[in-house]
């Protein structure tokens, strides 16, 4: 499918300039209502008449934004490369296991070792960064796996299962964790569950954002294998592509995208998934040239709205992420389903 490059440009042109509105808006709007001036001031290093309002806008929604910028990037790119690997349009993170395998990771770490996480409680679970090495390490188990199966079974669908079910096991395990764990312990993975993107704070952004960003430079670094497995891997290896690799660098780039975002943000639904599929309705297109950056932009831009639709309660108190990114992201993979016979995906 022919893109027009005029359509394209606008398109591209339309999706930064919400970005920087939906990320303005997370730092103007919020649980407590500040004065837009108050705002103004504190962006330009004014001060505030309130310290309490500076701390807020500088240490809260800054960070926050900020976040779910990076983190919204990093999901969907994730979500690219795995479909890509697998040549599966239903190919992510969660569904083959990986989150899962990170989620499983936080587990240990807080029920086992008797890590608390959550504000609530007393604890940054950001802080600890042993529950980031519990999430990748997770996440890595999860990822070598796969990567066995894969070498023996060739059927993409017969490898989609074997990552549900694995996803399945890891389940078990928490939930086995659940049952021995306190009840303090129990909440805190719980909350952390439902996804956040304020549990990087400002002292840890930059770590944060160092990590992803090389994740994402690597994925821009593996376009040209990406093109060449979507005409087929025997194809690829003609052109000179390592394809085992190759595999290894992308199964390697995804992992390290999902483990600190999940480490940090809980395991964020439906990003991954859907955000690929809108990049390529939009472009009309499957050349990783054109359609990495934009599943960079459209990631960016669904987690600053689902961050702010997140705050729309005011006071009442927040909405969990895993409740709003699913209105987005399901409607998207039924279209897809449903006309997977008119969407071109892989040569």
């Amino acid at each position: 499918m022919k893109t027009n490059p005029k359509i394209t440009t606008t398109y591209i042109f339309l999706i930064i300039a919400g970005i920087i509105l939906l990320f303005f808006a997370n730092l103007f709007i919020g649980s407590v209502k500040i004065p837009f001036d108050a705002i103004i001031d504190i962006l330009l290093g004014n001060g505030a008449t309130k310290k309490s309002w500076e701390h807020i806008v500088l240490e809260v929604r800054f960070p926050q934004a900020v976040t779910a910028l990076f983190t919204g990037a990093g999901i969907a790119v994730s979500g690219l490369l795995l479909q890509t690997a697998f040549r599966n349009p239903l190919a992510d993170s969660s569904i083959l296991g990986i989150s899962a395998g990170a989620s499983l990771g936080v587990a240990v770490v807080i029920m086992l070792f008797g890590g608390v996480i959550g504000n609530s409680v007393g604890f940054s679970f950001s802080a600890s960064m042993t529950v980031v090495v519990g999430a990748f390490i997770g996440a890595g188990l999860i990822l070598l796996i796969i990567m066995g199966f894969a070498s023996i079974v060739r059927n993409n669908i017969m490898l989609l299962i074997i990552g549900i079910m694995v996803g399945y096991l890891t389940s078990s395990v928490i939930s086995l964790l659940k049952y021995w764990s306190t009840s303090e312990q129990v909440f805190s993975y719980v909350m952390w569950g439902m996804g956040d993107f304020s549990g990087v704070s400002m002292q840890q952004l930059p770590f944060f954002c160092a990590i992803v960003t090389l994740g994402l430079i690597m994925s821009i670094l593996l376009i040209k294998p990406l093109n060449a497995l979507l005409l087929g891997e025997r194809y690829a290896a003609n052109l000179g592509v390592n394809i085992k690799q190759v595999r290894f660098l992308l199964l390697f780039c995804a992992g390290i995208l999902t483990a600190v975002t999940t480490a940090y943000c809980g395991p964020i639904s439906f990003i991954g998934l859907a955000v690929p599929h809108i990049a390529r309705l939009v472009l009309g297109t499957t050349n990783h040239k054109s359609l990495l950056p934009m599943t960079i932009l459209v990631g960016t831009f669904m987690a600053l709205l689902c961050n702010l639709i997140s705050v729309i309660p005011g006071s009442a108190g927040l909405i969990p992420l895993n409740a709003i990114t699913p209105i987005f992201g399901a409607p998207v993979i039924i279209y897809v389903i449903v006309n997977q016979k008119k969407i071109q995906y892989f040569n």
